[in-house]
């Protein structure tokens, strides 16, 4: 199982970005084919109360690399991918790994 992990920094704009993800990006992800499994966190504050380290997490499922590449270089793929900059304003990374 290969994974696809998002990390976003926190945003300008908290309540912008949260409306923007569930209204117009997790759609567009749910478009994607070959997806076997989505999972999202927002990270609270450290047990000292302080700002955690990243602001969310997304990590989508695939079940080889090859699935990957299909999946993210179709076009659901990269409107997807493409649509990161419209809301994501603290920045993200992208990572990719085996499960396991």
């Amino acid at each position: 199982m290969i994974k696809l992990t998002v990390l976003y920094n926190h945003p300008e704009d908290p309540a912008a970005f949260e409306s923007y993800y569930a209204s117009t990006h997790m759609p567009l992800v749910g478009k994607i084919q070959g997806v076997v499994k989505a999972e999202v966190t927002k990270f609270l504050p450290e047990a000292d109360g302080s700002k955690p380290a990243y602001y969310r997490l997304a990590e989508l499922y695939f079940e080889n690399p090859e699935s990957l590449q299909q999946s993210m270089g179709s076009d659901e793929g990269q409107a997807t991918a493409g649509d990161l900059p419209n809301f994501a304003t603290g920045g993200f990374k992208i990572m990719v790994g085996m499960v396991g």
